[in-house]
């Protein structure tokens, strides 16, 4: 069974920065796309960055400039880069993998709060 498992998570001030860690069990060169989510209270959840097998990488509007998103083949591990993060930024984050037969997986998220 595939597991995912983030840290990295924490409370940091508006303008600072924070690297979230997806830890993948097993060989992450299995799943064709990795994404980081976000869901904030009351809001629905959003696709924050993700990256495919070849390195391609998407990020929503909002985090454009700020977040990077790579992935470390030979540690099985996906990152979230998140520089001069805002209050609204302020989310539960959780990464997901989809493999190569479709199958998705989650993992069990971490807090992000910006806030002085």
């Amino acid at each position: 069974q595939v597991q995912l498992v983030e840290s990295g998570g924490g409370l940091v001030q508006p303008g600072g920065s924070l690297r979230l860690s997806c830890a993948v069990s097993g060989n992450i060169l299995r799943f064709v796309r990795m994404g980081w989510y976000r869901q904030a209270p009351g809001k629905q959840r959003e696709l924050v960055a993700q990256i495919f097998s070849g390195s391609t990488t998407n990020y929503a509007d909002s985090v454009k400039g700020r977040f990077t998103i790579s992935r470390d083949n030979t540690k099985n591990t996906m990152y979230l880069q998140m520089n001069s993060l805002k209050p609204e930024d302020t989310a539960f984050y959780s990464c997901n993998a989809i493999h190569w037969n479709g199958g998705t997986n989650w993992g069990q998220g971490t807090q992000v709060t910006v806030s002085s």
